[in-house]
């Protein structure tokens, strides 16, 4: 029955010859008691289905209401219309299954985004949201191709971690201990030996720790998998359960990595770019639609694909820490006390307003900032030998700030213990870990690409909630 079906988006490209055709989706509109736009979401086009006059059961036309969902077979003959070269002209029409028009929340008019969230389970019926996911699904094939071609080895480490891989503190706790009568040891704290698992575990917050592990064996790794975050932050650009691709590179020093990510991120931009151009477009003009509403200097400089292709066009500018706080601290933003956390000095840990000055006002192109302080970086960040700053970089991108953040492993086994020790993190726990020093070690060196951020960027999409299915957020796990 089904297997018959064209798919809108492949009929679109057809030229009209009489051809049979059999097609299936949901009805977007119904006019004049003839003409359906007809959806399948392979494509935010529709397909324009010509019902007769006569020919079909009024009782049948009277079901055929805002996404009701139907089965037709026709011709495909040339269309009168404009805008589109063809139509299928009804010889068969099954209703497959109805919708209460009265009832549906999607009307054909605009709809907020933020109404949309609340109506999550339907709103990939939007044209918006057909685009973005359309977009995110490129992406996500793009990923696997890229690693794929350069012999790397997909990884999958665990979601369920002892192991806290940032020092944040921030995790979610796993346990089938009962709430109501926890077992306790005699200090009072929780006795996770009676635990499923006989110790404290959580949601993992990075693979990298279990990615190092494999790149001292495979060379080079990558995850792509889900990660959690306990923080109370609700903002456009955070979610407690996100995705991130996390590639782990033996032989590799912080050069070598900021090629690979800056190479990365143009591979997937133009992927979808190539693959993905009418839903781009599409995204394009809705954004400057959006920006119509904004002051002058709220608005984009560049259109979407205008951005798009100016970050595949330019090389990422490169700089370190101490150079970008350099130029932040002479900054007539900060001489005029513009931005909101002012800046006081070498150590400071960057905000998102500075990290987008950079990126957005001084180089007006993605930078790659490196070298930063060490006591603001990661205990697994390998140590500079002026003492003070840690082989680190991370991508800032216009409009979001960070979108990556990585590093050169620290890979003498005699600095990483120090390291540790002075952050307090247990050295006997980590035993694991620190065998990849002991047996065979080498310098390495990975980063961390958010998902979420990446799909926001290459969208045009102004809230992380929009670009991933059923977002996770506080006080929210609707769906």
């Amino acid at each position: 029955m089904f297997n018959k079906r064209v798919k809108i988006k492949e009929l679109l490209q057809w030229e009209p010859q009489q051809q049979e055709v059999t097609v299936m989706g949901w009805v977007r509109t119904f006019r004049n008691n003839q003409f359906v736009a007809l959806n399948d979401g392979s494509t935010n086009s529709n397909v324009q289905v010509l019902l007769e006059l006569g020919k079909f059961d009024e009782a049948e036309l009277k079901r055929i209401t805002t996404s009701a969902s139907i089965k037709v077979t026709g011709i495909v003959i040339p269309s009168l219309g404009k805008g589109q070269k063809l139509e299928v002209k009804a010889t068969t029409l099954e209703i497959l299954g109805d919708s209460d028009a009265e009832k549906y929340p999607l009307q054909p008019k605009k709809h907020s985004l933020e109404f949309l969230r609340e109506i999550a389970h339907l709103r990939f019926r939007t044209s918006t949201f057909g685009s973005v996911f359309r977009v995110r699904h490129s992406l996500a094939f793009a990923i696997h191709k890229f690693f794929n071609e350069k012999g790397f080895v997909y990884m999958h480490t665990p979601i369920v971690t002892a192991s806290d891989a940032e020092g944040a503190g921030e995790m979610f706790k796993v346990t089938t201990l009962p709430f109501d009568e926890t077992p306790r040891n005699e200090d009072g704290t929780v006795n996770f030996k009676e635990d499923f698992f006989g110790r404290a575990t959580n949601l993992t917050v990075s693979g990298q720790l279990e990615g190092e592990l494999g790149a001292t064996a495979f060379g080079e790794i990558y995850t792509f998998g889900p990660t959690f975050r306990a923080e109370n932050s609700n903002t456009a650009r955070h979610l407690a359960e996100f995705w991130m691709i996390e590639p782990e590179m033996a032989f590799c020093d912080l050069e070598d990595n900021m090629n690979l990510a800056e190479e990365f991120i143009k591979y997937l931009i133009k992927y979808a770019m190539e693959n993905n151009r009418e839903d781009l477009e599409f995204l394009s003009q809705r954004l400057a639609e959006e920006e119509k509403q904004l002051p002058q200097d709220k608005r984009s400089e560049m259109g979407l694909i205008e951005k798009l292709e100016f970050v595949l066009n330019n090389d990422f500018q490169r700089l370190t820490y101490t150079e970008a706080i350099d130029i932040l601290r002479e900054s007539n933003h900060n001489k005029k006390k513009k931005f909101q956390y002012p800046i006081t000095g070498w150590g400071m840990d960057l905000q998102s307003e500075h990290e987008r000055y950079l990126v957005e006002k001084h180089f007006k192109k993605p930078v790659i900032l490196n070298n930063y302080p060490k006591d603001i970086k990661a205990f697994y960040m390998r140590q500079n030998d002026d003492g003070k700053t840690v082989a680190a970089m991370d991508i800032l991108a216009p409009g979001i700030g960070e979108i990556v953040g990585g590093s050169q492993r620290e890979e003498r086994l005699d600095k990483l213990e120090q390291r540790m020790k002075e952050m307090h993190i247990p050295t006997e726990e980590m035993w694991w870990y620190l065998d990849t020093r002991r047996f065979g070690t080498v310098p390495h060196a990975g980063f961390g690409l958010g998902f979420e951020r990446m799909v926001l960027f290459v969208t045009g999409m102004t809230n992380i909630r929009d670009v991933i299915a059923f977002p996770r957020t506080p006080k929210s796990a609707e769906f």
